[in-house]
C-alpha cells in the first residue's frame, strides 16, 4: 500500500511540477499572449491542446462511468461529444477565425453591431463556463480525496492552486503548452490499463476490439453478453439495449450535447491561436484523432469496469463477497464517502441488486469507476499511480481554458470593450489576472458545492451554450440579415427557457429544496430531461430571432458585406485586431 501511495505522489506531483515549469516558460508578456498565444501555434500543437481542453474530468473520469452504468444510453455522451466537434470543425471554426477576433463575445458584437449582444453573450459564456467548471473541480475533489488521502475540500483547493499558478500566470500561451504536456499523460493514462484489462479479459491487446471479443476463460462466451447476464440476473436493466429515458430524450440529449459542444467558447477561442483558416482547418482533424484515441476506448472502459466490479462482489453465481474479506481498493474508496455498504440483512455478506429494498451497496458514485477500476483488476501500483495523474490532468486542463474564457469575456469583453474602452494593454493584463483568481475561487465554492455527479453537472452546461451561443453563431455566419436585435431576443428566450426548466427540476440556482416540480419523469416537457432541455432551448432561440427578423427588418448593408467577405475563402488577419 505504501508502495502506491509513493508512485502516486511521484506521478501527481511529477506532473505538476512539469505544468508548473512550461507555465514559467511561456508565461505570457502581452494581451495577445495571454487570450491567442502569441498566434503561433501550429495546428498539431493546437490539435493536442484541443484534444486535453476538450476531454475533462467529464470525459476521463465520468463518460465511462456512466456508460459502465447506463450501458447503450451512456453512448449519447460519445456521440454528441464528438459529433458536435465535427459540427464546429465545420461550420463555426473556419469562419470565425477569418474573422480574426480574440473571443466569441467579440465576434458577436462585431457581427451584431451591438453592445447589448456582446453583454448578453457574455452572460451567458460565464453561465455556462462556471457550470461546467463545476463537473472539473467535482473530478480534481474525487482524484485527489481518494489517491492523496485527504480530504475533499483540501484536494480541492490543491487543484485551484495548481491552476491559478499555470493559467494566471501563463494565459492562453501557458496553457496551451501544458494542454500539450496533459494530453500526453491523459492518453497514457486511459489506454495503459485498458489494454491490460482487455489483455486480462479477452486476451485482445486492442480495447475497442476487445469490447466485442469473446472471453478469454475458454467459454465462449462473448463479453457483453456475459455482462447481460450479470446485471440483469441482479435485476438490472440490460446493458446493451437499455437507452436513456426514451427515443426521443435519447435523440434531444445527443442534438442538445452536439450544438452546446459546438457552441462551447472555451475550444472556439483555441481556433484563434494558429495563423491561418488553413493552420484552423488542420488543427481540427488533428484533434478530432486525438479525441478519437481517448473516446473509442471508453465503451470498452466501461463495460469492463462493470463486469470487474460485478465479479468482485460476486464472485460465483448465488454466492456474495463476504464483507469482511472486501478487496483493499473497497475500503479506499469507502474512506473517501464515494462507496457505501449497508448490512440489511445482517448476514454479512454484500447483496448488490437493482431493488433498492434489498440492494446493500447504498451508494456506488459513478465518478470512481475509471479511478478504481485498475485495482479493481489488480493492476500494478504503477498503473494506479498513472491514471491518478491522468484524471488531474484532465480535469487541470479544462478548468484553465474555461477559466481564460471566462476572464477574457470580462477584462477584454466587458472592461475593455464596453466599460473602459481606453484601458492600457498592461491593465487589461492585471484585470485578466484579477478575474481569473475570482473566477477559481467561485469555481472552487461551487464545486464544493456540486449539482449532481460531474458528466450530469457538464451536460447542463453544454445545454445552456446550445440554447445561446450555438444559434447566434449560426446565424451570424449563414444569416446576412439577421440583426442584433433579433439575435439578442433569440439568446434572452433560449438560455431564459432552458435555465427556467433547468431551475424547476434541479432548483433555483441547484440549491436542494428549491425545485418546483421535483426531478421526476412524469414532469418533463415530452419525456425530456432538463440535461438534454438544450435543444428545445436552441429552437425556442432560433424561432424568436426568425419572428423578431421579420418585424424590425434585416441587418445593415455592410455588415451583410462583412459577412459575405467571411464566407469566401482568403487572406486572413492575425487574432490581434481590437
Amino acid at each position: 500500500m505504501e508502495e502506491l501511495k509513493l508512485y502516486t505522489y511521484i506521478a501527481v506531483f511529477g506532473t505538476f511540477a512539469l505544468y508548473f515549469a512550461i507555465a514559467w516558460w511561456a508565461r505570457a508578456g502581452s494581451t495577445s499572449d495571454f487570450y491567442v498565444a502569441g498566434g503561433g501555434i501550429t495546428p498539431l500543437q493546437n490539435g493536442m491542446a484541443i484534444g486535453a481542453d476538450w476531454m475533462s474530468a467529464a470525459s476521463f473520469i465520468s463518460m465511462a462511468g456512466m456508460i459502465a452504468f447506463m450501458g447503450y444510453g451512456g453512448s449519447v455522451f460519445l456521440m454528441g461529444w464528438t459529433g458536435g466537434y465535427v459540427l464546429l470543425a465545420l461550420l463555426l471554426a473556419p469562419y470565425m477565425r477569418k474573422h480574426g477576433k480574440f473571443t466569441v463575445p467579440e465576434f458577436i458584437f462585431d457581427r451584431y453591431y451591438s453592445k447589448t449582444a456582446r453583454v448578453v453573450a457574455v452572460a451567458c459564456l460565464i453561465i455556462a463556463s462556471l457550470t461546467y467548471i463545476i463537473g472539473q473541480m467535482k473530478g480534481v475533489g474525487v482524484a485527489f480525496s481518494r489517491f492523496l488521502e485527504v480530504d475533499y475540500g483540501i484536494g480541492l483547493g490543491i487543484g485551484m492552486f495548481v491552476v491559478w499558478v499555470y493559467a494566471v500566470l501563463g494565459g492562453m500561451k501557458g496553457i496551451t503548452y501544458t494542454q500539450i504536456a496533459q494530453y500526453v499523460v491523459m492518453i497514457f493514462a486511459y489506454t495503459i490499463p485498458a489494454v491490460f484489462i482487455s489483455l486480462q479479459l479477452t486476451g485482445n491487446p486492442i480495447p475497442q476490439l476487445g469490447l466485442g471479443s469473446t472471453l478469454a476463460d475458454g467459454s465462449g462466451v462473448y463479453l457483453l453478453d456475459k455482462l447481460d447476464m450479470v446485471v440483469t440476473d441482479l435485476g438490472f436493466k440490460e446493458y446493451t439495449t437499455d437507452n436513456l429515458g426514451g427515443t426521443v430524450n435519447m435523440f434531444a440529449y445527443t442534438i442538445s450535447l452536439m450544438i452546446g459542444t459546438a457552441g462551447l467558447p472555451h475550444v472556439i477561442m483555441r481556433f484563434f491561436t494558429v495563423p491561418s483558416v488553413q493552420a484552423a482547418r488542420a488543427s481540427a482533424g488533428y484533434a478530432l484523432v486525438c479525441i478519437a484515441l481517448l473516446y473509442t476506448v471508453a465503451p470498452a472502459v466501461g463495460a469492463m469496469a462493470r463486469l470487474n466490479l460485478m465479479n468482485t462482489i460476486e464472485p460465483v453465481a448465488g454466492q456474495n463477497l463476504e464483507y469482511a474479506e472486501r478487496p483493499q481498493w473497497f475500503k479506499d474508496w469507502e474512506k473517501t464517502g464515494l462507496l457505501k455498504y449497508e448490512d440489511k440483512n445482517g448476514d454479512g455478506r454484500i447483496q448488490y441488486t437493482a431493488d433498492a429494498k434489498t440492494n446493500e451497496m447504498v451508494k456506488v458514485d459513478r465518478d470512481i469507476m475509471v479511478l478504481a477500476n485498475p485495482a479493481i483488476a489488480n493492476l500494478p501500483n504503477w498503473v494506479i499511480a498513472l491514471v491518478a495523474a491522468g484524471g488531474l490532468a484532465a480535469a487541470l486542463s479544462t478548468a484553465a481554458g474555461l477559466l481564460l474564457a471566462i476572464s477574457s469575456s470580462i477584462s477584454h469583453d466587458l472592461m475593455k470593450g464596453i466599460l473602459t474602452p481606453d484601458l492600457s494593454e498592461k491593465n487589461e493584463l492585471l484585470a485578466g489576472r484579477v478575474v481569473m483568481t475570482i473566477a477559481i475561487i467561485v469555481s472552487g465554492y461551487l464545486g464544493l458545492n456540486p449539482p449532481g455527479f460531474a458528466a450530469g453537472t457538464v451536460a447542463l452546461a453544454f445545454g445552456l451554450a446550445a440554447s445561446s451561443i450555438f444559434p447566434a453563431l449560426m446565424m451570424g455566419i449563414f444569416s446576412k440579415k439577421m440583426s442584433g436585435t433579433a439575435a439578442v431576443a433569440g439568446m434572452c428566450s433560449g438560455i431564459g427557457i432552458t435555465m427556467l426548466y433547468v431551475f424547476q427540476h434541479k432548483g433555483i440556482m441547484f440549491i436542494p429544496g428549491t425545485s418546483f416540480l421535483g426531478d421526476m419523469g412524469p414532469n418533463w416537457f415530452f419525456g425530456i430531461s432538463p440535461n438534454a432541455f438544450g435543444a428545445v432551448g436552441a429552437l425556442v432561440n432560433f424561432i424568436v430571432a426568425f419572428a423578431v427578423l421579420r418585424v424590425t427588418g434585416p441587418a445593415p448593408a455592410h455588415i451583410q458585406a462583412m459577412v459575405e467577405n467571411m464566407r469566401i475563402p482568403g487572406n486572413v488577419s492575425a487574432a490581434h485586431d481590437h
